[in-house]
């Protein structure tokens, strides 16, 4: 199982808590978490005290080779080793890697220049995660690429597309995007429990689906034409979100199939 860790599940000292002891359950009883983390309004905080200006297009940051120094530093230097203390300090056995451990993601530019090095991931060398997992290890995954040619500085990806391509890579049974929202909302509001391809093409062109929304659905649909048999976009500010969404027959978010 594959989980994307980001929103304030992240933030809350409370939620930290709840989100590292059932990462130890999911792993005590069989299933095998790998954790993608995000990190953005921390990214955006330091960036503004250091008045360096960042700008998002559709829900992505574009990334300057100065953000790009920043993105690395708080995602790979600070969250990235407090997740893993975190994790660590209940009984699991964390390792936080990032893609350019070994250039074990790569990427490259997104299509258009005025992105910078925000990425897209060409390669996931599964081995990586799968050797860690063997021995028993949680790996918790920072969302930078490693670039081609020597001195490259990386690229900055998409967390909940890097979870995506990750989970498609290692042949994960699931995806989970922990988000603060209840999960994929229609035009009232109201939480759409399930969801196909189908049914969110149509919700992404009528504006249903927007902003910061349509990176998470369209990694959801990304992970699910990779073989990844189910997605799902739940509240991580509910305690135990998690395992709700996977041990009980209602769940508490949006499951996205095929």
């Amino acid at each position: 199982v594959v989980i994307k860790y980001g929103g304030s599940a992240q933030t809350s000292n409370e939620l930290k808590e709840k989100f590292a002891q059932d990462i130890l359950l999911m792993y005590l009883v069989g299933l095998r978490p790998v954790v993608v983390h995000g990190g953005g309004p921390r990214i955006t905080d330091l960036l503004n005290k250091l008045n360096i200006p960042t700008e998002f297009v559709e829900g992505q940051r574009i990334t300057t080779p100065e953000v790009m120094r920043i993105v690395e530093m708080v995602l790979c230097g600070e969250i990235n080793n407090e997740i893993v203390s975190l994790l660590n300090s209940h009984g699991a056995k964390a390792i936080g890697l990032n893609g350019k451990d070994a250039h074990f993601i790569r990427a490259e530019p997104k299509e258009h220049a005025k992105w910078g090095l925000t990425g897209t991931i060409t390669s996931v060398n599964a081995d990586v995660i799968h050797k860690m997992i063997r021995e028993k290890f949680i790996p918790v995954i920072a969302p930078i690429a490693a670039g081609e040619g020597m001195g490259h500085p990386g690229y900055n990806i998409n967390a909940d597309l890097a979870a995506a391509k990750i989970a498609e890579a290692i042949g994960a049974n699931k995806v989970i995007f922990m988000t603060d929202t209840a999960g994929v909302l229609d035009k009232n509001m109201e939480l759409l429990s399930s969801l196909t391809e189908v049914q969110i093409e149509a919700l992404k062109a009528d504006g249903t689906i927007h902003g910061g929304m349509v990176p998470k659905v369209d990694a959801c649909l990304d992970a699910i034409d990779g073989g990844v048999k189910k997605a799902h976009i739940i509240d991580g500010r509910i305690e135990h979100a998690m395992l709700l969404e996977l041990f009980t027959s209602e769940g508490v978010g949006t499951e996205i199939t095929l």
